[in-house]
């Protein structure tokens, strides 16, 4: 039944909206704990931060929150936190555009670049906002078939795929690259990410997804800042939401070119960052130290769990983030509910097309044997 059959007064409803299916976020635990009555849960299911913000971050907020006034309208501009990022990634502050999370950022690049007629461009088993973005401005999804089973990069983007469908459509107006990727952990070559993007028509915008920036190996990183300079179609984007633990407060980022940033600008919403989210991720910038203990943390915990989970006979994926994607080679359905009845929630992949995987989290060591504890126990039952 369709939504005006039902609403008449919805008649007028956006035709992408009204087919649009919600973005699926992950189990929050006091929802498991109404559900099924557990108490003692273990979240590994949306890729946060297991050790949380830095202490020095929190310090810092209780006594602002203690001296401020939260009566006031916070800085529309946030230029205090564009300054610090601006010294931090050695560029200039008005090609930095804040966002409610670099969710926001993708929701800035859709208004500004994508319309009916349009065309975005991006991986299977990507990041799940992307359709969404796309199909909410009534434009086209080109979906690029990911890389294969037997590929030592499986379910990764396929760039030269990519070259190809550059080739064969006309109206693509965005391109969207996750690296490394979510769902699946996996990741571009840097010298392979620079090749495709030079052969992208400079009117059609390149977003750099690099939410998980910080988790990946710096030998492998893409050096993002260079090639901002030598492509001006280029955007990238960061988040304050993984290493550095804020996911609760939402902050995000692009870097850009004067000219997109200003664009962004115009369609950003007032205020869309809240005082106390813009002095956290100011003082979590100064906090090298606590980022960098939390990706020390990750890669040891990752590869004991992958060693693990490779011991129990379970297919993984390659990883460069804080989490793993798991094949058990059938439908999860049944596993992840019996998951959750001994309180582990990780994040079913069905939504993204791959049911038979599930995405882990990497937690601390309590968390990850409790999980591995509970895993064992299913997998024998």
């Amino acid at each position: 039944m369709s939504v005006s059959a039902e609403l008449p007064c919805l008649t007028f409803v956006a035709n992408g909206i009204a087919g649009l299916r919600p973005y699926e976020p992950g189990m929050p635990i006091d929802e498991l704990r109404r559900q099924m009555g557990v108490d003692d849960v273990v979240k590994l299911a949306s890729n946060e931060n297991p050790s949380g913000p830095s202490p020095r971050v929190i310090d810092a907020v209780r006594s602002y929150i203690n001296e401020s006034s939260l009566a006031l309208y916070p800085d529309g501009g946030g230029f205090r936190l564009k300054r610090k990022l601006a010294e931090f990634h050695d560029i200039e502050p008005e090609r930095i555009t804040l966002g409610n999370g670099s969710n926001d950022i993708l929701e800035f690049v859709s208004r500004v670049f994508l319309a009916p007629g349009r065309i975005a461009m991006f991986s299977a088993y990507a990041f799940a906002v992307y359709p969404i973005v796309t199909q909410a401005q009534g434009a086209r999804a080109l979906v690029i078939e990911a890389r294969s089973a037997h590929d030592s990069m499986t379910l990764g983007h396929d760039l030269a795929a990519f070259s190809r469908a550059l080739d064969e459509h006309e109206g693509v107006s965005v391109v969207f690259i996750a690296n490394p990727n979510n769902p699946t952990g996996t990741w571009v070559q840097a010298s392979d990410l620079e090749a495709f993007i030079d052969r992208v028509p400079a009117q059609t915008i390149v977003v750099l997804d690099e939410a998980y920036y910080e988790y990946q190996d710096p030998a492998l990183r893409v050096d993002s800042r260079r090639l901002m300079e030598q492509f001006p179609n280029l955007v990238v984007t960061r988040t304050f939401s993984k290493a550095y633990g804020l996911a609760g407060l939402r902050v995000g980022y692009s870097l850009s070119s004067p000219v997109v940033a200003d664009l962004f600008n115009r369609v950003r919403q007032p205020f869309n960052m809240n005082s106390i989210a813009l002095f956290a991720a100011d003082v979590a910038l100064e906090d090298q130290d606590h980022v960098r203990r939390s990706v020390a943390l990750n890669a040891s915990e990752k590869t004991r769990l992958r060693n693990q989970l490779v011991q129990l006979g379970i297919r993984l994926l390659p990883s460069q983030t804080n989490f793993l994607t798991a094949g058990f080679g059938r439908d999860c359905s049944a596993l992840h509910r019996a998951l959750l009845e001994r309180g582990i929630i990780v994040r079913p992949m069905g939504s993204y097309g791959l049911p038979e995987y599930l995405r882990i989290t990497v937690g601390t060591v309590r968390q990850n044997d409790r999980f591995l504890e509970a895993l064992t126990a299913v997998l024998d039952a």
